[in-house]
């Protein structure tokens, strides 16, 4: 099994205030130029207050079931459901993964949630999730080109909670994870602390195929990611 983590600088993920407020539903020229200001302090807030981490380890012991639409990695079972099932099923072998951006983005959020600084709380929190994500993206371009100097190709990732797949196999794959590099934690209704953080699967293999964008796949209509499709 190998096992490889990241500790990245914020500087590293090149995250900008136009690709911020894209993600918050403006187009380019649109937004007013308080949002941008703010957005560009929330920004430098995180460059210094970010605990960038990720971490993926890759399992060769994998077998599918395509009746129940399942993954099998080290004798742990994962009911993935159709959608991921067919995005992954011609893996050779796999990759389980964790990002975070750490605790303080989502503590600041909260606090300024709670003293009814609303439009800032919010803006802490679409950074938040743009941080863990760019860092997520990180480390699979690492992971591709590894898996490339041996002639392997890599899927997208997926994550509990998408696609049909159940947030609470969380805790299935944090089983595999244990002791993890990331310092992520599981609640018992399975979200992770700190919040913005995300876990997944990735497939590997000679046959697979990773797309430059799957929101089509998904049923998850309220995402503000499909905005960035």
């Amino acid at each position: 099994m190998k096992h490889k983590t990241f500790q990245f600088d914020f500087k590293d993920l090149k995250l900008t205030v136009d690709q911020v407020e894209r993600v918050m539903g403006y187009k380019e020229g649109e937004s007013y130029e308080h949002v941008s200001d703010l957005v560009s302090e929330v920004l430098k807030e995180a460059e210094t207050i970010s605990n960038i981490k990720a971490e993926y380890r890759i399992f060769d012991k994998i077998r599918f079931n395509a009746e129940e639409k399942s993954i099998e990695i080290n004798s742990t079972t994962f009911n993935i459901k159709k959608i991921v099932y067919g995005q992954i099923k011609k893996s050779e072998i796999a990759a389980i993964f964790l990002c975070t951006a750490g605790e303080e983005i989502g503590i600041r959020s909260r606090k300024a949630m709670k003293a009814d600084d609303l439009l800032k709380g919010y803006f802490y929190d679409v950074v938040g999730s743009e941080i863990v994500e760019a860092a997520a993206d990180l480390m699979q371009n690492e992971l591709e080109k590894t898996m490339l100097s041996s002639g392997k190709k890599i899927t997208n990732r997926y994550s509990p909670g998408y696609c049909g797949w159940d947030v609470v196999e969380q805790h299935k794959l944090f089983s595999l994870m244990t002791d993890n590099f990331c310092g992520i934690r599981l609640t018992p209704s399975a979200l992770m602390d700190p919040v913005k953080s995300v876990s997944g699967i990735i497939g590997i293999g000679e046959d697979v195929k990773h797309l430059p964008y799957t929101c089509s796949l998904c049923d998850m209509k309220d995402c503000i990611y499909r905005r960035k499709a």
